[in-house]
């Protein structure tokens, strides 16, 4: 996509919904000694996040596994919207539109499997990471250098926050 018209999706943008397996964390599945789930977040997106959301851009999660770990990522980073279990994205997607008045222009997505595809493919913004499947990367808007949860949610944050910036001047 042409670097003009990616910065003028991304300069509308005033919420980014997140996939979480794949996208914050690098796919995997853990399990420690007891059985319990273990997930790896990176503290770079962490940190974009909370930025992003200090310049007035939300940030959300729509994903379809449960676990108490994304539930407690999202209230250490300040994510209010975060919707787990889901199969169907899409319905998560239209619940948060609405109650956050926003049209599709100004939600940004960034999913890296095919439940992510109806979302992705009515958004204003949207992004793979680097790793994420083949069908999925042809049809977003950007396909990030870096991999789910090694940066790929960062680099995404980045180029909105340079969006905002250059919108400015």
């Amino acid at each position: 996509m042409a670097k003009k018209i990616l910065s003028s999706k991304l300069k509308h943008i005033k919420l980014l919904l997140l996939d979480v397996d794949g996208v914050m964390t690098d796919g995997g599945v853990y399990y420690g000694e007891s059985g319990e789930e273990l997930k790896k977040f990176n503290i770079q997106d962490g940190y974009g996040i909370v930025r992003l959301q200090q310049v007035g851009v939300a940030v959300g999660i729509i994903t379809g596994r449960v676990s108490k770990i994304v539930q407690r990522r999202a209230e250490e980073l300040g994510i209010k919207e975060v919707h787990q279990n889901l199969e169907n994205k899409l319905e998560a997607y239209e619940r948060i539109k609405t109650k956050m008045n926003l049209n599709n222009s100004e939600i940004g997505y960034i999913g890296d499997d095919t439940p992510d595809l109806p979302v992705l493919q009515i958004v204003g913004f949207s992004a793979a990471p680097a790793n994420g499947l083949d069908n999925v990367r042809k049809f977003v808007d950007y396909v990030c250098k870096r991999r789910g949860g090694e940066g790929a949610v960062r680099e995404v944050i980045e180029l909105i926050l340079g969006s905002k910036r250059h919108g400015r001047s």
